[in-house]
């Protein structure tokens, strides 16, 4: 089976949206998505799944590329979407420091990686207000907050969800490890 990042290129990135094709949330086809990518100059466009997950390899780079992204995104798509950066060797670092290899896993645990707007937006894990029955943050980092729901708790992921808008809001969006893996292979 081929990865998502098989093959690309060293200068390739991820591009992660928030709010779109969610329950609740609007609608967006992914080849209207890769449609959007390709009229802004994006070479190599690849959607992973149909939750917002774009592997693109940018026309050139810079501090602006999130910026160039959002607006390029609203101008084709009509409404303004958040969009976070990383880098494939961001996502294979993640990965690698096995965020969830001291926490508990099963069919009945959930794994969560939040990936906030800006790096550096994220308080310490012992800052952020204990979360519901059922529900663990595991880690926060400058970049990404790591959490599991627990079902055999009580946990959903409605419930990580509610906590995650209350404390951080739409600064970042969340991805299922298993999805995670599947970015960085």
């Amino acid at each position: 089976m081929k990865s998502a990042a098989s093959g690309a290129s060293p200068s390739a990135i991820i591009v992660l949206l928030w709010g779109i094709n969610n329950v609740g949330s609007r609608r967006v086809t992914m080849a209207a998505l890769k449609s959007a990518f390709e009229a802004m100059g994006f070479k190599h466009v690849r959607t992973v799944l149909a939750s917002g997950n774009v592997i693109v390899e940018p026309p050139r780079r810079g501090p602006d590329l999130g910026q160039t992204i959002t607006l390029g995104l609203e101008k084709a798509l009509g409404f303004p979407i958040t969009v976070i950066v990383r880098t494939v060797r961001e996502l294979k670092s993640i990965v690698g420091s096995d965020p969830f290899k001291a926490v508990p896993s099963g069919p009945d645990v959930q794994q969560y990686v939040t990936f906030l707007e800006r790096k550096g937006t994220a308080r310490a894990g012992g800052r952020l207000p204990p979360p519901s029955k059922g529900v663990s943050i595991v880690r926060a980092d400058p970049g990404e907050i790591y959490s599991m729901v627990m079902l055999s708790r009580g946990g959903r992921t409605t419930d990580l969800m509610r906590y995650l808008d209350r404390h951080i809001g739409p600064a970042g969006t969340t991805r299922n490890w298993r999805t995670v893996l599947k970015l960085a292979a």
